[in-house]
């Protein structure tokens, strides 16, 4: 029970100009794949690459598998004048620019999606953690729904976007919300529910099956998974372990103990979804709303009042390095804020607006390189 999968999606990009990858560069599709094998898959945009870890029993394993990935595929950008970054959205990322990827599925989606295809320039980290029932998942789900915005808070790493700050520090949700079945997942309380909703859908030929639902939460079609996926892609590998721990714990605590937040209702989600604003916007400077004392709160607060009910989890689990770090995301602040600092600076020191971009890009590069990281 409760293994964890993750999933990082990076930008690929010139490393000469800095700008995102129109046009996938087949000889470093080769290199990841001979290295890497079927771990790491091409996105619906060629600026974007995924790698996915297999199950793993520990925090340490997973950790091991994505201080791999990462070391390979930037290894191979590098062999190639390319680079890697893990952030949700890419500074010099351009939408009218982008090619996608030749798939059936993605054809499809296309299809559908029309010029909001184009502009899912958006990386995220994905979390899996199993749980066999569908039953207990689609429980789950809607009782996990309050924590959404504070791992949201704590990964974002999306402040720009087309070359332009955006005034958020997670933009990505931003765009993503611009799809059809995105969000904060619907308040369905039985699987009954869930499976007439999915099965209206198809009927209709609106999707061909549930992998076309693409909330913030989802229980995964093809994994007998509860998947996270409102996170952006955390820049710093320690951030993401940390955040995926973190899930996990919720997870476990939840699926132990029925009666939390059982009383989750519309009212509830209603202030999800202002909070949800809230993490885009600010981070983890946000105050948030107590979805069931209606009180603010601060993310560190939030964080505290978390923590101290999963005690329990993250000893079963032996994550307490990677939960420390979320400590210290509050402190120092997430990948945008860093990004933020390092734009700001490089303008007041009269750097062009490119050369500040750049800047920001060479930062994220080296973080996801793990290159200056702070490992807890």
């Amino acid at each position: 029970m409760y293994t964890i999968g993750i999933e990082e999606e990076y930008f690929v990009f010139d490393a000469g100009t800095r700008r995102a990858m129109h046009r996938f560069d087949k000889r470093f599709l080769v290199l990841a794949r001979k290295a890497l094998g079927d771990r790491v898959m091409t996105e619906m945009l060629q600026s974007q690459i995924e790698v996915a870890t297999p199950p793993c029993d520990s925090m340490a394993e997973a950790r091991e598998h994505l201080t791999h990935y990462r070391s390979t595929l930037s290894d191979a950008a590098n062999e190639r004048g390319l680079g890697l970054a893990a952030i949700g959205t890419f500074p010099l990322a351009f939408w009218p620019e982008q090619t996608v990827t030749p798939k059936v599925r993605y054809d499809a989606i296309m299809d559908d999606l029309q010029m909001i295809g184009y502009r899912n320039m958006l990386c995220g980290l994905h979390v899996h953690v199993r749980v066999p029932d569908l039953d207990s998942r689609i429980d789950l789900i809607m009782r996990l729904t309050p924590y959404l915005p504070l791992l949201l808070a704590l990964s974002t790493s999306s402040p720009f976007w087309q070359g332009h700050l955006t005034g958020l520090r997670g933009y990505r949700m931003a765009a993503y919300d611009e799809l059809p079945r995105t969000g904060l997942p619907e308040l369905f309380r039985t699987t009954d529910d869930y499976n007439e909703f999915v099965a209206a859908l198809v009927w209709a030929k609106i999707i061909p099956d549930a992998s076309y639902i693409w909330w913030a939460m989802r229980p995964s079609l093809s994994n007998p998974t509860v998947e996270l996926r409102i996170a952006d892609s955390c820049t710093r590998l320690d951030d993401a372990l940390a955040i995926a721990a973190l899930f996990r714990c919720l997870v476990r605590a939840l699926d132990r103990d029925r009666a939390l937040n059982a009383g989750f209702d519309r009212l509830g989600r209603a202030i999800t979804q202002e909070n949800k604003w809230h993490a885009q916007r600010h981070g983890v400077d946000a105050t948030f709303v107590d979805p069931f004392a209606r009180s603010p709160l601060s993310a560190k607060a939030w964080l505290e009042q978390v923590l101290d009910f999963l005690a329990e989890d993250i000893a079963a689990f032996g994550c307490q390095p990677e939960i420390s770090r979320l400590t210290a995301i509050i402190r120092e602040g997430t990948s945008a804020d860093r990004q933020i600092d390092i734009f700001s600076k490089a303008k007041a020191a009269g750097r062009r607006r490119l050369t500040a971009l750049k800047e920001v890009v060479d930062w994220a590069a080296a973080e996801t390189q793990g290159r200056g990281g702070c490992r807890p």
